[in-house]
């Protein structure tokens, strides 16, 4: 039975790695893999293609380069493996190609500027080799590579959603929960204190609209980032102005509700020490800012 080989779902031909004066094609596979394509790879490190089969161990340049006496001794049993079984994937338009995940570059040139810095390599046949390694080094650290590749091949975008969405995932549920009260009567009566307003409001009793926005505020936005925006677009108002649910009922009971409750007893805990709504706005900035917000910082002028 054939065994299907791994898609590239991001990157082409026209969007190669540059690092400098170099471009190596690259591509993220379905997996999730960041990948160099071979060839790019090799040229990228001023080595010669080779005759030998690509997919043969014994046939490839750079499982030859790195069983020599020379360098064997600084690459990893890890790195070894990774090069002696490149990865044979169908690109993204079509045709097949052989690859190694975005990291052994950095980590084969680590072993190569070792063995120079030992003094051990061929000054003909290897250094020029050494030289590439240099410049490629300056160009990326090993931590960076991945969003290098991300960002030339278009998938940090995805990417970027996709940690935003498991983020919500966690927070918020499509199933609305009974409404239970949620806000003890502590978090307004403080919040009306600190706005120098009577509590419980006069007339009806109805906690003014604007009450609304600060919670927004305080509580939501910093529960975790898209929170507060999903809960918006989950629950849409109605003609009247009010919300067809309450913003915690879309919560997770897991996850989103005990996070909910945290921040509260938190918050509260705050108002409790602050006389003015300044003093606790501050304290609330510095111990838990708004998700997109800059920390502020107190400067002896």
């Amino acid at each position: 039975m054939e065994t299907k080989l791994p898609k590239a779902i991001f990157g082409s031909p026209d969007r190669p790695l540059r690092i400098g004066n170099l471009e190596i094609p690259c591509y993220v596979l379905e997996d999730g893999k960041r990948v160099l394509v071979q060839g790019g790879m090799l040229q990228s490190l001023n080595m010669s293609q080779g005759t030998g089969s690509r997919s043969l161990v014994g046939g490839d340049r750079l499982t030859k380069f790195i069983g020599g006496k020379r360098i064997k001794p600084y690459v990893t049993k890890e790195l070894a493996d990774m090069i002696k079984n490149p990865i044979h994937f169908t690109m993204s338009k079509g045709g097949t190609a052989y690859g190694y995940e975005a990291t052994v570059l950095a980590d084969l040139c680590d072993a190569v500027l070792a063995a120079r810095e030992a003094g051990i390599l061929q000054p003909h046949q290897q250094a020029h080799i050494a030289k590439q390694c240099e410049i490629l080094v300056r160009g990326f650290a090993k931590v960076g590579i991945i969003a290098l590749v991300d960002e030339a091949t278009g998938y940090q975008e995805v990417r970027d959603r996709e940690a935003l969405q498991k983020i919500l995932d966690r927070y918020i549920t499509d199933e609305w929960a009974k409404w239970t009260k949620t806000f003890p009567d502590d978090f307004y009566r403080h919040l009306f204190r600190l706005k120098g307003l009577p509590y419980p409001p006069p007339a009806s009793g109805k906690k003014p609209s604007y009450v609304g926005h600060w919670t927004n505020d305080i509580i939501y936005s910093r529960l975790a980032p898209g929170v507060l925006q999903a809960l918006k677009d989950k629950t849409p108002r109605l003609p009247s102005g009010t919300r067809v649910r309450k913003f915690h009922q879309s919560l997770t009971r897991d996850y989103g509700h005990p996070a909910l409750k945290e921040i509260l007893t938190n918050v509260i805990f705050l108002m409790r020490g602050c006389t003015t709504w300044k003093d606790f706005k501050r304290m609330l900035e510095r111990s838990a800012p708004r998700y997109g917000d800059t920390i502020p910082m107190d400067l002896d002028i």
